[in-house]
């Protein structure tokens, strides 16, 4: 019999890999296939088997997924309410390593794949640092000082809570030195044998010594390092191989076998043996591996706090408290507190609250924080204003219109936290890799001891022994899967405080690749600031006046740039605001509506062919003499006739030029397309010494163009700000949007541009450029010592040289590739880019 079933909660092919091995164990079953885009299970039985003895078995082994009849798609679970640790993190765990993509635990512990230990997610809420709390009522907290509302005694600072990779490391640190203190007698009585006339033999006897070396390894092994045992024995059952099988297999065989030769030594030959009649103990290789493997995993648990610095780097910038004004009385609120709308003041030197519009007074702004430009911005009333970014030396008042989740900083955040833990594409590499490695190096092993057995020097047995598990222990691929997470964590925190935000790790590789570059006109290459240079008439039935009344009545109810900049225009000009109606944006053409029951349309040449209205030559004439010095000029047509036009400039931003240049200088081809005419676009492409353009582009046409280039194999990034650029943002194979630019075009990009200038780009081609020479350089280091080693291990260098790598220095050299991967990913902060 053949049924297929829907699988609830795969993630990755780590999680197709687990439901499909266990639903093959269940008896009955001759063969299970589990497809992870349909998220689909194909089971054949010799007879049929009930759905809830499958169900049982997915709950039984690990409970993350669930099986359902196909239909049944149990999207949502009645789940336990589970109590989140207190501390500064969320009480939510992932996997440094990212086995299984994007898959959570609301708990502490193992990976049930790779074994290594969860790693909290950061709080991305900002706190208040410091909380009190009453000594006789410790269920009191408060943010701030005061008195008990119970006893009336003053509230005293609470200690802070240790977050949860903070706590793991304090654990195992605790563990170490435990280990550290056991391990170094150990290892002292087993060098001792290398002294002539041992001085410990006149103390005791061998065989007493290797009961003491017994003893003192036991709070080692079952103590301080029982983890590795337990995590190699989930490894085994499940299937997952991983470093720690071959810890727990080598370090476990060394330890056992010491301890078997101690109470049964007539079982071994005499090859085993010492002169005194003792069987060789590895009590000493056993606890210095298990010690060393341990300083590995402290080193990099310290280094995990340190690759998520860049987000608690971002949360101190998060202010707690603001001054609210209400009905001219200045209260401090939480940030919580404040709703759209609030007017707040912000004092000199004080950080910023939300996101808002200056209402009243100037100031200067050091935005360095989310832009990574040093220089102040100067700001006056109407000018925007970001959360975190921190006031000069003036007062000022402003309007809340974004809060909580909303404001830049929350986003920055929140688009850092997520690219930090997402996969980049080099990764299945490692993973691949990382599958086939250890069931080869076991083999290698099993095939080392054979060969020392039949060919080696006496004592044959104890070469074998020592050589396997020197391979075992070297071989361990923990550096593998730490290369490129660790390097996309710093990388994505780096760009960050540069003001280029990336949002996933495959967006940082193939930025890497990109060989051409397209670009958006406006808000792009240009200020996005429009301003109104003319308004002209071309008919006498109207004069410049009236033409400007019916411009800015139909562009008051747009939100387009050019629409504000001329409705902005109209109030300096004290313009008389006609009643319109029926108002429809065109993309790419312009806008219709009626004002004062006229039908009245405003736009570019197409948005006149689309009304039918006949533009003349003299008009395009007129037109073409501004639109030739990079102006753009909009038709105003009333009843289907061309009235007058407005002409509207946009200066091209000074880091535009260099930036075309750099880019140009890397091998990119730059190209601009933008829905503007021809001869505007041909006088900026000039200035710019761009080549290559393309003019009266609408969406659709933007869209084609990053097809095309895409057919002809070429990797194409598209940059844009606009609603309009949206389609073609999300088609390309990296979508860059400038951070003043519309939610649409951001939502729609992989990577955002904080300060909105082509010289963002500039620092994420380069960002990417040493991201992944860093990940090549940790994926070098993680290989060279596994390649390297377990030759040496296994032996090749005995014949020729006499070397041996001892299984303490194989664990050694094992820890220090993780050690080195973390070390050169660390590297990155100090990158420039």
């Amino acid at each position: 019999m053949k049924h297929t079933y829907h699988i609830h909660g795969m993630t990755c092919n780590g999680c197709r890999t687990h439901v499909e091995q266990t639903l093959s164990k269940i008896e009955g079953v001759t063969n299970a296939s589990v497809d992870l885009k349909k998220a689909e299970a194909t089971i054949e039985m010799q007879s049929h088997i009930p759905i809830e003895k499958f169900q049982e078995a997915l709950k039984t082994n690990g409970g993350q997924y669930s099986i359902h009849q196909n239909g049944e798609h149990h999207h949502t679970h009645d789940k336990k309410k589970v109590e989140k640790p207190k501390g500064k993190g969320t009480g939510t765990f992932y996997c440094p390593m990212h086995c299984e993509g994007d898959k959570t635990y609301d708990k502490p512990g193992d990976c049930p794949v790779c074994g290594m230990d969860l790693v909290e997610e950061v709080n991305l809420k900002a706190t208040s640092d410091t909380q009190y709390t009453c000594p006789m009522h410790p269920e009191i907290i408060k943010d701030e000082p005061g008195s008990c509302p119970i006893c009336g005694m003053d509230l005293v600072p609470m200690e802070p809570d240790l977050s949860a990779e903070e706590k793991t490391y304090k654990k195992l640190l605790k563990k170490f030195w435990i280990a550290v203190a056991f391990t170094l007698p150990i290892f002292i009585i087993a060098m001792s044998e290398m002294l002539p006339n041992n001085p410990l033999y006149d103390v005791l006897e061998l065989n007493y010594w290797n009961w003491i070396q017994f003893a003192l390894s036991i709070p080692v092994v079952f103590y301080a390092t029982w983890m590795f045992f337990e995590r190699a024995y989930r490894s085994i059952k499940t299937w997952n191989l991983n470093m720690f099988t071959l810890i727990g297999i080598g370090a476990g065989v060394a330890w056992l076998f010491s301890v078997f030769g101690m109470l049964v030594p007539d079982f071994f030959p005499d090859q085993f043996k010492t002169e005194a009649g003792t069987v060789h103990v590895y009590f000493e290789a056993a606890t210095v591996i298990l010690t060393l493997v341990l300083l590995g995993q402290v080193l990099e648990a310290r280094a995990h706090s340190k690759t998520n610095s860049a987000v608690k780097e971002l949360l101190k910038l998060a202010p707690n408290k603001a001054v609210k004004v209400v009905d001219g009385e200045e209260q401090e609120v939480a940030i919580d507190e404040i709703e759209l709308g609030d007017i707040l003041r912000v004092k000199p030197g004080d950080k910023i609250p939300v996101d808002g519009v200056i209402t009243e007074g100037e100031t200067s702004i050091d935005e360095s924080m989310i832009t990574g430009e040093p220089i102040p911005v100067n700001k006056s009333i109407d000018d925007k204003v970001s959360s975190g970014t921190i006031n000069g030396n003036q007062s000022f008042l402003m309007k809340a219109e974004k809060v909580g989740s909303d404001t830049l900083l929350s986003q920055i955040i929140q688009m850092v936290n997520d690219a930090s833990r997402s996969r980049a594409p080099i990764q299945k590499l490692a993973d691949t890799v990382s599958g086939y490695f250890v069931p080869i190096v076991v083999i290698i092993a099993v095939v080392t001891f054979a060969i020392w057995a039949i060919w080696g020097p006496e004592p044959a047995y104890v070469y074998a022994l020592v050589n396997a598990i020197a391979v075992l222990i070297i071989a361990c691929p923990c550096a593998l899967g730490l290369a490129t997470p660790m390097s996309v964590m710093v990388g994505v925190g780096k760009g960050a405080q540069n003001g280029v935000l990336i949002k996933n790790a495959e967006a940082l590789e193939k930025m890497d690749k990109v060989d051409t570059l397209i670009v958006d006109k406006t808000g792009t290459i240009t200020e996005g600031k429009p301003t109104v240079e003319k308004v002209g008439s071309f008919d006498k039935g109207f004069t410049e006046t009236e033409v400007l009344q019916y411009i800015v009545s139909l562009n008051s109810q747009s939100e387009h740039p050019l629409a504000e900049a001329t409705v902005k225009y109209g109030k300096e000009q004290n313009a008389e605001f006609l009643k319109a109606d029926g108002f429809n944006a065109v993309t790419g053409k312009g806008v219709e509506g009626k004002v004062n029951g006229k039908e009245v349309a405003l736009g570019n040449a197409k948005m006149m062919e689309k009304g039918n209205t006949t533009v003349s030559e003299a008009m395009e004439e007129e037109a073409q003499s501004y639109q030739k010095q990079g102006k753009t000029v909009s038709y105003l047509a009333v009843e289907g006739q061309v009235a007058g036009y407005v002409v509207i400039g946009d200066k091209i931003k000074e880091t535009s030029a260099k930036a075309i240049k750099d880019l140009q200088n890397k091998g990119i081809a730059v190209i601009m397309l933008t829905g503007d005419n021809h001869d505007t676009a041909k006088a900026v492409a000039d200035e710019l010494n761009l080549a290559d353009f393309q003019a009266s582009m609408l969406p659709e046409n933007k869209l084609q163009e990053v097809e095309k280039l895409q057919e002809q194999g070429k990797v194409v990034a598209m940059a844009g700000d606009g609603i309009n650029d949206a389609p073609a943002l999300a088609k390309s194979d990296v979508g860059i949007a400038m951070g003043t630019g519309t939610d649409v075009a951001i939502e729609s990009a992989a990577i955002t541009l904080v300060k909105g200038d082509l010289h963002g780009i500039v620092k994420a081609r380069n960002l990417s450029d040493v991201v992944m020479r860093n990940i090549k350089q940790n994926l070098f280091f993680a290989m060279i010592y596994n390649t390297l080693g377990i030759p040496i291990a296994a032996g090749l260098l005995y014949p020729f040289f006499g070397i041996l790598l001892s299984p303490m220095i194989a664990a050694l050299a094992m820890s220090f590739s993780s050690v080195s991967v973390i070390a050169n990913s660390l590297r990155l902060k100090s990158k420039k880019i």
